[in-house]
This record gives structure tokens, sequence and C-alpha cells, in this order.
């Protein structure tokens, strides 16, 4: 069902909770995992959408009210045309709001937290029905939990952003080596407002991306219409499903049709408004699960991923993403407490993933490494409450403002119960 008002989504809890029927909010069904499927009742937030108030900063930029139900995409252009910026936005802008922050959606830049780190308070339907409002002031344990709640906790209304001045990006990306970037890594991070790269696996060949950030007011040079739609769409979209439906039928070309896809890679270079380059279009189906390790330990994990493809024989034709982010003070953010690097592995639908994905996890876990709430993985509550410090306060919470599990499920239950209970 989708609630047009608060209230309607307050009246939907409470018949659920006497009705014996769990509630599962679900945003933009992005997440690879199960964390929003439900054998109860189904809300999402598509009525409630919008910018619902602005507030001035000092600083030039702004407290943003979010309905919790808007997607990032439409959220962008709105803030934009108020003279603002989201201060780092993931690849994809499919999520909305809520489900990003649920789930722990970060973007890249050593400096720069993920999205939860922009929030500054929000609004909530417990399972009692009650609206609860929660920031560092009011309420801060149930702000530092709910900033990535899982779902767990309730069901978010509204979400209040700190936004800052709106700026452009300049992007460059060019085709560079994998033992050339490592060697430079840290400096590169370092010195970049936003890195990331990806490494074409059975090869040394990487696409490097970084954006430096310029003022509002600097000259835009976007991507002509016909390299954009070559590059974004018929390359890295139509071909690449095309090649992905071949090798499927002919896995030992990988390594081949690898490294002539890296070798083709062109450099390029564009400015454009901030969430125009944050965000890419991918229509291609796939796979994912997503590592978030100790920002110095990737060097290691990417040379130990490569070691296992090298001698296991399983091919891969999806680059491997690795991203960086600032440490952060969020109960269950995979930053929590330390600066972080992502290592994102994916694989085609049409091709079994388990094989490559428990090696890469085995790899990530060996240095401390934390999955990503909304991307695949196979841990469960013990190994959650090892790797996260507030792991137990987290617990704590959600046992209180839900004893009854109204916004239980099976995934829920695995990752937050370590005695099995529901």
């Amino acid at each position: 069902m989708s609630p047009g008002t608060v209230d309607e989504l307050r009246r939907t809890v409470l018949r659920a909770a006497e009705t014996g029927l769990r509630v599962k909010c679900v945003g933009a069904g992005h997440s690879f995992t199960s964390i929003a499927v439900t054998d109860g009742i189904h809300v999402n937030l598509d009525r409630m959408t919008g910018i619902e108030s602005v507030a001035p900063l000092p600083d030039g930029g702004a407290s943003v009210t979010v309905l919790a139900g808007t997607r990032l995409r439409e959220l962008s252009p709105l803030l934009w045309d108020l003279g603002l910026a989201m201060t780092n936005l993931g690849d994809i802008d499919e999520q909305s709001i809520a489900g990003a922050i649920s789930t722990g959606t970060h973007g890249t830049g050593a400096r720069f937290g993920g999205i939860s780190t922009q929030v500054t308070a929000l609004e909530l339907v417990t399972a009692d029905g009650r609206v609860v409002e929660c920031s560092r002031e009011t309420d801060p344990e149930l702000f530092d939990a709910a900033r990535v709640g899982l779902g767990a906790l309730g069901i978010i209304t509204t979400v209040t952003l700190r936004c800052e001045p709106a700026f452009v990006l300049h992007a460059v990306e060019a085709p560079a080596t994998l033992t050339g970037t490592l060697s430079s890594l840290q400096d590169v991070v370092d010195q970049v407002d936003h890195f990331e790269f990806y490494w074409f696996p059975h090869t040394d060949r990487v696409l490097t991306k970084t954006n430096a950030r310029l003022s509002a007011g600097s000259p835009l040079a976007p991507l002509g219409k016909v390299r954009a739609y070559v590059d974004d769409e018929l390359l890295s979209n139509r071909a690449f499903e095309v090649v992905n439906r071949a090798v499927t039928r002919f896995p030992s070309a990988i390594p081949r049709v690898n490294a002539f896809s890296a070798r083709a890679l062109s450099a390029r270079e564009f400015t454009d408004r901030s969430y125009r380059v944050f965000a890419s279009s991918r229509t291609v189906r796939f796979r994912e699960m997503e590592y978030a390790v100790p920002a110095e330990s990737i060097a290691y994990v990417l040379r130990e991923v490569d070691r296992w493809l090298q001698t296991s024989g399983f091919a891969v034709a999806f680059p491997v993403e690795v991203r960086f982010a600032a440490a952060d003070d969020i109960w269950l953010s995979t930053a929590h407490g330390r600066d972080s690097a992502y290592i994102a592995v994916h694989q085609y639908h049409r091709r079994d993933h388990r094989e490559y994905f428990d090696a890469v996890e085995k790899i990530a876990r060996s240095v401390g490494g934390r999955p990503h709430w909304g991307k695949l993985h196979s841990l469960v509550a013990c190994d959650f409450a090892e790797m996260y410090p507030r792991f137990a306060d987290f617990v704590a919470v959600r046992d209180k403002l839900d004893p009854g599990r109204v916004f239980g499920n099976e995934y829920v239950a695995a990752t937050l119960h370590v005695h099995g209970s529901t």
C-alpha cells in the first residue's frame, strides 16, 4: 500500500500491529538482499515525495527537510534550482532518500562520508503508531541508530539534510594500469576530491575517475549528446549486455574480452552539475556484493582477489569497482570509526555468482571488512556483533521501539538476533 500522509501511514502500522501482521517499507527496490521482503504488508512511500521545508544556514547552505519517498534522481534537480546540492552521492540515483540512508549508501571521496552523514534529523513512525523525531539534540541515541536503521526501527517519514551551496564537478576519466594506480593510490586519494577506479579482472588495466569540485558559477562543459550516448548508453549498457550474453556461453573468452575492452577505453573530460557527474545509468542486470575494508588494506585485498582469479580459473566479465569514504560515528555505518575503501564485485545475472562472491568475501573479512547492507553477503548477527562496537546498543534501541517485531523479517532477524529470535 502507498500512504499519502503520515496519519494514513500511522493507521496502517497500528492495524498491522493489532492483527499480528508485519510491515516493511520498500523504497526503489534497489537492494540485492531481502532486507525489504515481508509476508505481511508492503508499504511504499511513492506518494510522500518532495521538499517540505528549507532553512538557510550561515555558510550559504541550507537545512532541507525532504519527504522520505523522494528519489535521489528527483531531489538533486530540485536542490539545484534552490542553489543547493548534496555533499556526496552514490553512482546510482534510483533510490529513495529513506532507502539510501537505511542501507548505508555512500559515494566516493576520502574527505566525505556517506549520505547518512549529511542527515541532521529524522522523523519516523514507530511500531506503536507514534511519530518520533530525533537529532543530535533530541533523542541522540535513536538518531545514531536510525541514520542507518535497516528499516528495523520504524518507517522514516521525513529526512532533514544539511545541504551545501550548489557546485559542479570537473571529471577526468582515463585508462591506467592497476599496478601504477595502486603504487600511488594513497597520494591520489588524499589529494583529489572524489576518486574511484574500475579494475578489469584478468588484466592489469583500470579506468580511473577523478572529480574536482568547482563553484556553481564555473562554466559547464558537459559531454556532447553523441559522445554521451555512445559511451554511456551504447557501449556501457547495450553493447555490454550483448558481450555478457555471449561470454555466458563461452566464459573462457572473458580474459581476452576484458583485455580488449580495457584497451579500447579512451580518456574523456567534462564539467557538469555535481549530481549529473556522480550518478550514471546502468541497465545491465547483475548481482552485487560490496565490502568496506580499512582504507589501508585495499591494495592487499585487490591483489588477493587477483591471485584467487589466477589460481581458481574463475572468469569474471564485470569490472571491480573501488571507492573511498571518510570515517563516521553512525552505529551501523560500514565506515563507523575508520576511513574506508569499498570493493564492489558484480556478476551477470545469468551466471552463478556464489563461488566468486564467497572468495572475495573471505578475503575482505580477513582484514575486518564489513558488507554493504543492501548487497549480497553471508553474514549473520554474531558476525556483526564482533565488527560493530555499538551493535548491542542498536539492538537495544530496536528492542525498545519494536518489541513485537512489527518491522521484522527473516533478514532482520538473522542480522540482529544472535540467538535466532525473531
